[in-house]
């Protein structure tokens, strides 16, 4: 490899480009702003555990002291610094409140990393889905009705895993799903990671579950907040976890040389927000409502709104994020895929998840002016044009919900045939296929394959749509139980 192609110089090249990210991490390289420009350089205070810097696995000192602090900002009875992102939280909640053989109930829409704790905590795992917001091709939240009438059908379940917010902002009442699922004496888990700015809206951005009554939340700092990437945190709530339990598996699942930087960043990051939060939310719920006000005069692309809730009460949609920009293309003829490269191509916005039917843009309160605006003009421009396209549209299916064959843990150990994708209607899978982003499987090892399976992922296949999870990276072979 030449100097040239080195991964820091195209780093460097991206970051000088005048590209517009509307992606994470949280603080968009305004290395302008005060405290991110007073950062010192990372190699400077690079260190490992010496004497008086404490040790994360073991803190009785500084960071001990750090993360108590912690805790009160945010009104946990403890907090925990993650320096192997939101994953090893949910790795260690769910291997913390599970054990072998016993159950977990947990929302289909959960994230890939979830999916892996299930399989290394041996566990049994059911479901509960999502709704569908109609006409968007996007998901809602999860209802507490159906919480409810799972456990009564599977009352040996030992804790309940939901994610809220979603990738797209939609955020379930977790309030009514807390009070449900303490009704069986066992901790409701809540994967936070794209609500890590919830505790400091002060009444503009939704409660954090936190606050709602969960029991162990994660949060990604670096998707939403200026901290970066890689950093997270995890909030507990006394009486239904074992705290002690938990700090086991994060020490099998965190680095045993945790980043200082990182841990550096973190702490950083919430004495800001602690700060200084309330104001800068203020500041930028302005900014989003200038922006949303802009994109009401959009005539084909459908936004995401506050209205939702109201016209989709059944949609499990409690309460949504404005930060997140979802623009659905669902009826236009084209697929979020084509709009995400129209607006990078043309526009030089780079935004987070482009799906089939919708894009996602990240907003933080690090984003200026004058790039929100950007984004807007792009879409009703855009839109524009959109009204003159004469093209076929596709309409994606609800989230398939395939029938469970075989234990997760299970499957991922059994001797596998590779077969084309093609053939397998009526296999069992032994992979995982998803799109990444967001890495919401379509399929899962254990479960039956269908006609409507494969059709779906073929037709994300033509959308050039990112087809993850099969050993194979062309996403034409599928390994399936032998």
């Amino acid at each position: 490899m030449d100097k040239e192609h080195l991964l820091i110089n195209k780093l460097k090249k991206y970051g000088a480009a005048d590209t517009c990210p509307m992606h994470m991490p949280g603080h968009k390289r305004q290395t302008g702003e005060a405290f991110l420009g007073a950062f010192p350089n990372p190699f400077s205070i690079d260190i490992t555990e010496i004497d008086g810097f404490d040790n994360l696995h073991n803190a009785e000192g500084i960071l001990k002291d750090s993360m108590e602090w912690a805790a009160g900002v945010y009104g946990a009875d403890k907090t925990w610094y993650l320096v192997n992102g939101s994953s090893s939280g949910i790795l260690s909640a769910i291997c913390g409140t599970v054990k072998p053989g016993e159950r977990i109930l947990m929302s289909r829409n959960c994230h890939k990393s979830a999916y892996h704790g299930v399989i290394l905590s041996h566990a049994e795992v059911d479901y509960v889905y999502p709704q569908t917001l109609e006409g968007l091709g996007i998901q809602g939240g999860i209802l507490a009705s159906d919480v409810e009438k799972k456990l009564k059908k599977q009352p040996d379940t030992k804790a309940v895993l939901i994610v809220s917010p979603t990738y797209d902002g939609a955020v379930s009442d977790v309030a009514a799903i807390a009070e449900v699922v303490h009704g069986y004496g066992i901790p409701l888990i809540v994967d936070e990671a794209h609500g890590a700015h919830f505790p400091f809206g002060k009444g503009l951005f939704p409660k954090s579950a936190l606050d709602c009554g969960a029991d162990l939340v994660i949060q990604s700092l670096h998707k939403t907040l200026p901290s970066l990437t890689q950093t997270a945190v995890m909030h507990g709530r006394s009486g239904q976890v074992d705290f002690v339990r938990i700090e086991r598996f994060l020490q099998m699942f965190q680095s045993s040389s945790p980043s200082y930087v990182f841990m550096a960043s973190m702490e950083q990051c919430i004495w800001e927000m602690a700060q200084n939060g309330a104001g800068q939310m203020q500041a930028f719920n302005w900014r989003l409502q200038n922006l949303r006000g802009k994109l009401k005069g959009l005539k084909r692309l459908r936004l995401l709104e506050p209205e939702i809730m109201e016209r989709e009460k059944n949609a499990g949609v409690f309460d949504l994020d404005l930060s997140k920009i979802v623009a659905s293309c669902r009826g236009c003829g084209i697929s979020g895929e084509m709009l995400g490269d129209w607006l990078r191509d043309r526009y030089h916005i780079e935004m987070e998840m482009c799906g089939a039917d919708y894009v996602v843009a990240i907003t933080t309160y690090l984003d200026r002016e004058e790039d929100l605006q950007r984004l807007g003009t792009a879409l009703l421009e855009l839109d524009g044009e959109l009204a003159e396209l004469d093209a076929p549209d596709w309409e994606k299916p609800d989230l398939p919900r395939p029938q469970i064959c075989r234990n997760l843990s299970d499957a991922v150990e059994c001797q596998l045939k590779e077969r084309d994708l093609a053939d397998c209607a009526g296999e069992i899978s032994g992979e995982f296929i998803y799109l990444y982003p967001p890495g919401i499987p379509i399929v899962a090892p254990g479960e039956l394959v269908t006609e409507e399976i494969i059709r779906l992922v073929e037709a994300y296949k033509e959308m050039k749509l990112p087809v993850q999870g099969m050993a194979d990276r062309a996403a034409k072979r599928l390994k399936v139980l032998a």
